[in-house]
C-alpha cells in the first residue's frame, strides 16, 4: 500500500429493501439512508462504518 494513498474508500452498495444502488463512504459521520426509500445503508461507528447493505464494489 502506497503511503500516499488514502485509507478510507468509497463503496458501491444495494439497498436490500429496494434494489437502489448507490455509492457511500466507508466510514459514515452520521447515518446514512438509500436515497429511494430511505432504509438505513450504514450506520456510523467512529471508525470503519457498520453497513447493512450489499457490497457491490469498493471504488
Amino acid at each position: 500500500m502506497n503511503p500516499t494513498e488514502p485509507k478510507s474508500k468509497f463503496v458501491k452498495v444495494r439497498c436490500q429493501k429496494c434494489k437502489n444502488e448507490q455509492i457511500i463512504f466507508g466510514k459514515p459521520a452520521s447515518l446514512v439512508e438509500c436515497l429511494v426509500c430511505s432504509k438505513v445503508l450504514a450506520d456510523p461507528t467512529g471508525g470503519k462504518g457498520k453497513i447493512r447493505a450489499r457490497i457491490l464494489e469498493v471504488l
